[in-house]
């Protein structure tokens, strides 16, 4: 009896890594302080949802702190979302980052890091250390502001 890909008792699903831009690398924004940030991802934010509902999104940059692109990581509720480690550094991995931004919008408009922001921080941070990613800031935005991390001195 001949097998086949269909009666094969092991088979293992083929896993390609892809990236793709659609902007031009002269075009790419350069990210120099907490405010050139803060300007892009208010820019890639959905301004229905920036006081409706918290998201968390990361943004990737190459060595020359120009952004390969922002990945929408989660949208929760009113008071919160998710932020899996694993799946943060899945993409920046698959982008071959060499640095990160974290950035996730408070609804309520206060700009304070709770302890579980500060903690998820911290964690990102050692991680990227094994991976040679850094972690260059975490930004809470709303409408009117921003919190950077790396202006407070926690990164």
């Amino acid at each position: 009896m001949e097998s086949t890909k269909e009666t094969r008792p092991y088979q293992a699903a083929e896993i390609q890594l892809v990236y793709k831009s659609n902007v031009k690398p002269s075009l790419r924004p350069k990210i120099s302080h907490s405010k050139d940030a803060y300007q892009v991802l208010l820019e890639s934010w959905d301004d229905t949802k920036i006081e409706l509902l918290e998201q968390f999104k990361v943004m990737f940059t190459n060595r020359a702190n120009k952004v390969l692109g922002i990945f929408e990581l989660s949208t929760g509720g009113v008071s919160g979302t998710v932020a899996d480690p694993k799946l943060i550094f899945a993409a920046a991995l698959k982008v071959a980052a060499s640095g990160l931004i974290l950035s996730h919008n408070h609804p309520s408009g206060n700009l304070q890091p709770s302890q579980a922001d500060i903690d998820l921080t911290r964690k990102i941070k050692e991680a990227g250390k094994l991976l040679e990613i850094q972690l260059l800031d975490h930004i809470i935005l709303t409408t009117e502001g921003y919190y950077s991390f790396a202006d407070e001195g926690l990164i």
